[in-house]
């Protein structure tokens, strides 16, 4: 009975293989634009296992964090290279999963029936961005530590809760060794759970299938993944490996901060406070808003806008291959993008601020009218060239 159960078990995770990985049915135009969601995971992989090892000679403690950082890097042996995986492994992850957004925005990926999908995903993102600050904090170089006490003191600005909240987050009355505690905990949880909702996001992939470039239905225009789609994402890895290569072994401290090579004091405050590189564009829709309440709620509605566009979206075409007017400002909407992580990271004066204003209020401006309007007028223009 043992062994039949063994049997059957061991068929039955095969089975779940072969259905998902191996025979998984794929629409036949899939092009290397989706090969990021696979990235994505290799990414998270990455993460769990270096940060695994990081953590067994890490001391999450105020007095000792600094020196147990730099006793990875000068006394474990390959320290430094698991630690530069680590850290740069994070903007790997989070390049390639910005790439998987906006290829999603281009095809209309969030349009129904993958509503779910897309908002899985936006979980996803929320998630790694708080996993990512989190370990952002644990070196307790200069920007970490004051990093920590910018982005906590945030939530006071809530209305009667905010003070308990950052009360809550710092341990105390002030960042010290509990909000240290606190972060490494949870940073160390976080990534077993974006794991667990990963499986969750490729379960409701594989429920309605995979979008393709030209946004039809595909349904009866499919191949299997192995051996055809397996080659791509494999050339796509090898491009991965060597851009990350070349960062890890030649660029290491090029996406980090170099205040972050001197030990938390909370006694010298840096001249120009910056998170890492990408939070910069919601850094940048924070300061924007002169306001403190008003820019913590821009800076979270950024964010969590992403979630309401299916519901947004009025367009009756999926892909923007057969929609000019919305790929026009795609196109804008990304290159908004990159100025608003250009303005993050330069002081709060003019003519930055005005520039951020305006980067701001065409990001949501793009989300909230334009996106519903372009929809509406292509529809309108379909029905005309159809009657």
């Amino acid at each position: 009975m043992n062994n039949n159960h063994f049997r059957w078990n061991k068929d039955y995770i095969l089975a779940i293989v072969d259905n998902h990985i191996i025979d998984y049915p794929s629409p036949i135009n899939l092009s290397y634009a989706w090969s990021f969601g696979a990235l994505a995971g290799i990414c998270l992989v990455i993460q769990i296992l270096t940060g695994v090892f990081l953590a067994m000679h890490y001391t999450p403690h105020v007095d000792l964090a600094f020196s147990s950082v730099e006793h990875i890097m000068r006394d474990v042996n390959n320290g430094w290279l698991i630690r530069y995986m680590h850290a740069n492994g994070a903007s790997m992850f989070f390049i390639v999963v910005y790439s998987h957004i906006f290829r999603g925005l281009y095809y209309g990926s969030f349009m129904a029936p993958r509503e779910h999908l897309w908002c899985s995903g936006v979980v996803i993102f929320l998630l790694m961005m708080a996993t990512a600050f989190m370990g952002y904090v644990l070196p307790w170089g200069q920007m970490s530590f004051w990093g920590a006490t910018v982005i906590t003191n945030l939530f006071s600005a809530i209305p009667i809760v905010g003070p308990s909240i950052v009360d809550w987050l710092w341990g105390g009355f002030c960042v010290d060794n509990a909000t240290l505690n606190r972060f490494f905990s949870l940073h160390f949880v976080l990534p077993f759970v974006i794991a667990g909702l990963v499986i969750a996001h490729i379960a409701l992939l594989h429920k309605d299938g995979s979008n393709n470039p030209l946004g039809i239905s595909s349904d009866s225009d499919k191949i299997s993944f192995y051996p055809y789609f397996y080659v791509k994402d494999l050339f796509s890895l090898l491009c991965f490996i060597s851009f990350f290569s070349i960062i890890l072994f030649y660029y290491p401290n090029l996406l980090g901060h170099p205040d972050n090579y001197i030990p938390a004091n909370p006694m010298s405050t840096p001249a120009h406070i910056v998170p890492e590189w990408y939070f910069l564009p919601f850094y940048a829709i924070l300061r924007s808003i002169p306001d403190k309440l008003g820019g913590v709620v821009a800076m979270g509605g950024a964010i969590v806008i992403l979630l309401f566009l299916p519901f947004l979206n009025t367009s009756e075409v999926r892909s923007s291959t057969f929609r000019p007017i919305y790929r026009i400002f795609f196109w804008l909407l990304f290159a908004d993008f990159l100025l608003l992580g250009w303005i993050g990271q330069e002081v709060v004066e003019e003519p930055y601020t005005l520039i951020g204003q305006l980067g701001t209020v065409f990001y949501f401006l793009f989300f909230l009218f334009l996106m519903p309007l372009i929809g509406l007028i292509e529809s309108a223009l379909i029905k005309t060239r159809n009657f």
